[in-house]
């Protein structure tokens, strides 16, 4: 139970990294610039979260090329550290790549 709890809470922090991510880049006025913000927010913040090792997040950051309204923080997490994989061998496992997205619609369009 407590490898399954720590691989949830990656999970979990992984979603709330993307979301208030993409929360602080809707502030932004083109999508250089909600980048730059989503971006700064992640360096800034990810280190209080105690699954997460800064290390091993992969962002996607853009607005969505299909429809302009929208951002998009996407962020895959290498999750093959967390002990999951060391003490639940040999059982059905979850993947070791974390992937979670959050999209906000951007004001005044």
């Amino acid at each position: 139970m407590v490898a399954w709890g720590i691989y949830l809470g990656a999970s979990h922090s992984i979603q709330q990294i993307a979301a208030d991510a993409a929360r602080t880049a809707v502030a932004g006025l083109d999508e250089k610039e909600r980048v730059s913000l989503a971006d700064s927010y992640i360096e800034r913040n990810v280190s209080g979260y105690p699954f997460v090792d800064p290390q091993k997040l992969g962002l996607d950051i853009k607005d969505n090329p299909a429809d302009a309204s929208e951002f998009t923080v996407a962020i895959r997490y290498d999750a093959r550290d967390l002990p999951i994989w060391n003490l639940l061998s040999g059982l059905p496992l979850p993947g070791m790549t974390i992937r979670h997205s959050s999209t906000i619609r951007i004001g005044g369009m």
